[in-house]
């Protein structure tokens, strides 16, 4: 089935915007959020949109979900060095988009941040990861919760956790392409753009119906090709810089490795002069060593 279903990505731009798609990415949220999700609205996010660097190495898709919670599901293909502080921004940006004038503080949004991401971000194990804000005692460790009239006032909420945004990031080229369990049909699915006959998550059945590749119009079909084609570029491109900047750093790293040992020859031919008694002057002649350095030697 490898090659026959559309990229994530692109369905995410063109296929599930469509509410008769809903089922497909609902079964994605389902399993990553462990609960079932029904989604409300597909809604424009002023702060996510594309600039024109953008569009093929990042998309973004923003939804509303039965339980009230703004749902940003990015994708990101380059890498980014500062994209922690970018899913920052996003979520913080989502939260004041989204409040009216006047508005009460209990009325802030929820916030789940989901990121995709093609590129190694971090440094960890895992390949999918979770993170919540908790508040801890410095002292007792104790977890701080809401108090009982809080609980009252604030029916929908059990833990000061559910009140801040929530992030999820899927690594998926650091997954092993063993489907364990569900949420790994999935993964498995984002990395490889196939459903295997035997999969059971929710969402991939109507995905491997919904996005197969044949399915399209020739219009689309034409479209999706040019897609892959400006992918592949791109991802050729950032393959491409990799390599350049490592080996870069090779060479530069074997032409400080050369002059230092130089260097160390120098120091070495410089004692030797020292220890016979020349002069400074003798010694820099020879060596190219400056006064300073000379010195150090006499002194050692």
């Amino acid at each position: 089935m490898k090659d026959r279903l559309v990229r994530f990505d692109w369905a995410m731009k063109k296929l599930l915007r469509n509410k008769a798609n809903f089922e497909i990415l609902e079964g994605f949220l389902s399993e990553l959020l462990l609960k079932d999700v029904k989604i409300q609205n597909i809604l424009e996010s002023e702060s996510n949109k594309q600039s024109e660097d953008d569009k093929y190495n990042r998309v973004d898709l923003l939804t509303e979900i039965d339980s009230g919670e703004l749902v940003l599901i990015e994708l990101q293909v380059g890498g980014q060095y500062d994209y922690f502080h970018r899913m920052l921004y996003g979520s913080s940006k989502l939260i004041t988009d989204h409040m009216d004038a006047g508005f009460n503080f209990d009325k802030v949004r929820k916030v789940i941040s989901i990121n995709i991401v093609y590129f190694d971000l971090g440094h960890g194990d895992d390949y999918v990861y979770k993170g919540v804000t908790d508040f801890r005692g410095i002292h007792n460790h104790d977890l701080l919760e809401l108090s009982t009239f809080q609980k009252s006032k604030l029916s929908k909420l059990e833990l000061v956790s559910d009140i801040y945004p929530e992030y999820y990031i899927l690594k998926v080229n650091d997954f092993n392409d063993l489907a364990k369990d569900s949420l790994d049909e999935w993964v498995y699915f984002l990395k490889n753009s196939e459903i295997k006959g035997e999969f059971k998550a929710k969402g991939l059945k109507k995905a491997a119906v919904e996005l197969d590749i044949l399915k399209l119009s020739k219009e689309d079909r034409e479209k999706y090709q040019n897609y892959l084609e400006d992918k592949r570029v791109l991802e050729s491109s950032i393959r491409s810089s990799w390599a350049e900047g490592e080996l870069k750093g090779r060479n530069e790293g074997i032409v400080i490795g050369i002059e230092q040992g130089i260097h160390q020859e120098k120091i070495k031919f410089a004692l030797e002069m020292v220890k016979d008694g020349e002069s400074n002057d003798k010694i820099r002649k020879f060596t190219g060593l400056t006064d300073e350095e000379i010195s150090e030697l006499r002194m050692n």
